[in-house]
């Protein structure tokens, strides 16, 4: 889950105390996703690119991994609206000196030289742009001739029920929670493929192939509960709540992912697209 784009309140968002969740949870979530992120960085091994760009890098996990895959031939750089993760990414890159940098900005207007990427990637960071078209053209001129996309982003809500169980939940006591907007910016904004698929081709992106992929993501139970109260909506409705209605709330709604523990563990399916797409060869 890397970090999201758009303008506006997204940009204020995201460098507030959604981007600081990030950071503080940054290990917990590269360890749930990572099955996402071995999906891409495989994606990056097969494609041996010279430079890269991870757009919606947010802590860096994904860019700094396939910095290690491409390590000495390859460079990556990951770009992203959030301070605070950004910050995180450039010193965890600092920490192990590898062949990335992090750029602070929307990757939807940032003036990136042209044809500088042979290969864009994003672990779930491409859903939060205010004009998708815009954006994607605008990395279409960031890219090579016939420079690659690899891609992942959620599928449906209703594919994805482990992601909207909290929010369900937690309805009846939050009353003001955040409404998900069907298409986005947000988490299922690129839910219908033919949506993704007009975006992409309207930016001038050729050779589409969008595909349903299904990855086990394993969560331990002793995480559930800093999950389920700083991120999504609910995390959001309970940004600076006290903590006796963080309690409160978590009584409320633990219950309801009883059929995703196992043992120590939660375990749910994570529903979604794998994205490829070539910029045009000429």
């Amino acid at each position: 889950m890397n970090a999201r784009y758009g303008s506006g309140d997204q940009a204020e968002f995201w460098s507030g105390g959604a981007g600081n969740a990030w950071v503080d949870a940054q290990a917990m979530l590269d360890r749930l996703f990572q099955p996402v992120e071995a999906l891409i960085v495989d994606a990056v091994t097969e494609a041996a690119p010279e430079q890269v760009l991870d757009v919606g890098c947010g802590t860096g996990g994904t860019t700094l991994a396939a910095a290690r895959r491409l390590d000495p031939i390859g460079r990556c750089t990951g770009i992203d609206i959030s301070e605070p993760m950004i910050a995180a990414a450039r010193a965890r890159a600092e920490l192990e000196s590898l062949p990335a940098r992090f750029v602070r900005a929307d990757a939807e207007t940032y003036d990136f030289h042209p044809a500088s990427f042979d290969m864009t990637i994003s672990r779930f960071g491409i859903m939060f742009f205010a004009d998708p078209v815009r954006a994607f053209a605008n990395l279409c001129r960031a890219s090579r001739a016939g420079a690659t996309l690899g891609l992942v982003a959620w599928r449906s809500a209703a594919e994805n029920p482990f992601m909207t169980t909290a929010e369900r939940a937690a309805a009846p006591l939050l009353p003001n929670l955040p409404r998900r907007e069907e298409e986005g910016p947000g988490q299922f904004a690129f839910g219908d493929r033919d949506r993704v698929h007009r975006i992409l081709e309207e930016s001038g992106w050729r050779a589409i192939d969008i595909r349903p992929v299904d990855l086990p993501c394993v969560l331990p139970e002793t995480d559930l509960p800093a999950y389920l109260t700083r991120f999504g909506p609910v995390g959001r409705a309970l940004d600076g709540a006290d903590e006796r209605t963080r309690a409160e709330v978590l009584r409320a709604i633990r219950p309801a992912f009883g059929p995703f523990l196992l043992r120590s563990e939660v375990r749910f399916t994570a529903a979604c697209w794998m994205i490829a797409a070539r910029a045009p060869a000429d």
